[in-house]
């Protein structure tokens, strides 16, 4: 498995022995059910599905009630799904704790920021105000919006509108810490989303490369050489 689901914490600091700080993120991943296994023959593709976080029957849809009820799993608040291709080893009533990852390995962390509902320019994108003296009425206005030549305003242009709610993923940050007994993924670096906030950790998709070391330069060989070779100096 390469997917787990959870819910941001909060920011700490990790302190090594030698003195350096780490900031990381606390997410409390899992445990996860598996809740259904999608095959090729019925559904057309492979995956697994995971329910994450208990809720009482009567928040849960009559339909989603009675799927539950069949494989005898509490209702569940977040049901997200895995492509897999080897989804045999896995069976409908699993428990997926957070050792799924290991310490060094780059995650991606898929998270909801805050909604900010309707912000101006001053806030959604750091414009500068107006002043406030002589008169002048712009003091958190846009400004201008185009020219006259055009005669309306161009596509993509930093305006106020909604702000915040946006599915975001920090992507290559690295396992730092884990905690089994409390199923905690300490990740170094930022995550999306305030903290209970609800966030899915996955396998970076797009890990970073390493760079292969410079080689050194191969000696000449052949006429090359000769050419190549340093001529003695006359005394």
């Amino acid at each position: 498995m390469t997917l787990i689901l959870g819910r941001k914490l909060g920011m700490t600091q990790l302190f090594a022995d030698d003195g350096t700080v780490t900031g990381v993120t606390v997410v409390a991943a899992g445990p996860c059910v598996v809740t259904h296994i999608r095959s090729t023959d019925r559904e057309g593709y492979d995956a697994v599905q995971l329910g994450y976080e208990d809720i009482p029957d009567k928040r849960a849809a009559k339909p989603q009630l009675g799927s539950f009820r069949k494989i005898n799993v509490a209702p569940k608040r977040f049901l997200r799904e895995e492509r897999l291709k080897a989804a045999a080893a896995i069976k409908v009533g699993d428990v997926l704790r957070c050792d799924v990852f290991k310490v060094g390995d780059k995650v991606d962390v898929v998270g909801t920021m805050k909604g900010r509902g309707y912000a101006g320019t001053i806030k959604r994108h750091g414009f500068q105000r107006g002043p406030e003296t002589h008169g002048c009425m712009n003091v958190r206005d846009p400004g201008s919006l185009a020219s006259k030549r055009i005669g309306k305003v161009v596509k993509g242009k930093r305006l106020g509108g909604h702000y915040g709610a946006s599915r975001e993923t920090s992507k290559n940050l690295t396992v730092v810490r884990i905690d089994l007994e409390k199923n905690l993924l300490f990740l170094k670096g930022a995550v999306a989303g305030p903290n209970r906030g609800f966030v899915q950790v996955q396998s970076a998709k797009s890990p970073p490369q390493k760079k292969a070391p410079p080689q050194a330069p191969k000696a000449a060989t052949g006429k090359g050489a000769a050419k190549a070779a340093p001529k003695p100096e006359k005394k």
